[in-house]
């Protein structure tokens, strides 16, 4: 898959299949377009096209908003390349950008920069100044720009019930389980290893700290997880914890994960963490022999709720 920085980085192709939205999430509802427009690329020999929007519209048209994603924007460039999409512009979301109307947006944009052949929408896309366009504005003027609209009708995206606001909402108020049902897959967190603390190496349960650089990445709640952790392109089975660790009284909110059967180095390594289940939320022990105890419980229950998930890869 090919990425670019911006629209005009993109060269025309002989026959460009595409779709515009933010994917924030990648998920069921997501995948159900993107399987569409692989699909009429491959009936009309073309290539698929992405135009994805960044950064997140909300936060340019309600500055201060406290909206957290689901996905960075390297975590769901990694998702659209396992799905086979084989372009992926990003588009900076400007406050000029979102003043031009439906009609610049469809003459400048996917006319005139993309060659647009096929457009492929779902049956509530909006587009353009105060969100003016839509899917019968494009289908009145498909034909005299050149090109067809593929609606993703109501009924098939409502049979998913699926959104990127429900996904969230599952995610902060801890049924990460269900969050992933409507994902598709687990809830991903990714990042790199930074040196910590060291204490759960001394009482015998080594964690590797997670450092995550984007401020706008939603963090589940504090507590300790199930988790599949990814090092290297291999799949380990561990457990996570996310919180302030009250026990020992740290003043800074950390993640880490303890890789079950794992004794390797990877300081500075880039990680990705599958989220499958919460197990509990954060508690302060008495003492660190407490602690101790309470781990040997969670791991013995992660081991369990994990042993269903195969580790070859």
């Amino acid at each position: 898959m090919r990425i670019y920085s911006g629209i005009d980085e993109f060269k025309r192709i002989k026959y460009p299949v595409v779709t515009a939205g933010t994917f924030d999430g990648v998920h069921l509802g997501h995948q159900k377009i993107i399987r569409k427009l692989g699909e009429l690329a491959r009936s009309k020999s073309g290539e698929t096209v992405i135009l994805t929007f960044w950064p997140h519209p909300r936060y340019v048209l309600k500055p201060g908003s406290q909206l957290k994603l689901l996905t960075t924007f390297q975590e769901k460039a990694l998702l659209l390349e396992s799905l086979g999409i084989d372009h992926l512009i990003r588009l900076p979301f400007t406050q000029k950008f979102s003043q031009i109307t439906s009609q610049q947006y469809l003459e400048q944009v996917l006319v005139k920069q993309l060659g647009t052949k096929q457009l492929v929408i779902g049956y509530d896309h909006r587009f353009g100044k105060n969100r003016e366009g839509s899917f019968e504005y494009l289908k009145a003027n498909a034909a005299k720009y050149g090109f067809e609209v593929v609606e993703i009708p109501r009924k098939d995206i409502d049979q998913i019930a699926v959104s990127s606001t429900k996904i969230r909402e599952n995610i902060m108020n801890d049924r990460i389980d269900e969050a992933n049902k409507l994902l598709g897959r687990f809830f991903q967190i990714s990042g790199k290893v930074i040196p910590g603390q060291q204490l759960g190496r001394i009482i015998g349960f080594p964690t590797a700290n997670i450092e995550i650089a984007e401020d706008y990445k939603l963090i589940p709640s504090d507590g300790a997880y199930a988790v599949m952790v990814t090092v290297d392109q291999k799949v380990h089975h561990g457990m996570m914890n996310i919180g302030y660790k009250p026990t020992v009284g740290s003043e800074k909110r950390t993640i880490e994960i303890h890789i079950f059967d794992f004794d390797q180095d990877i300081y500075h390594h880039e990680v990705a963490v599958g989220v499958v289940k919460q197990i509990r939320p954060e508690i302060k022990f008495r003492n660190t022999d407490e602690l101790t105890s309470r781990l040997k419980q969670d791991d013995q229950e992660a081991r369990a709720l994990l042993k269903k998930y195969s580790l070859d890869n």
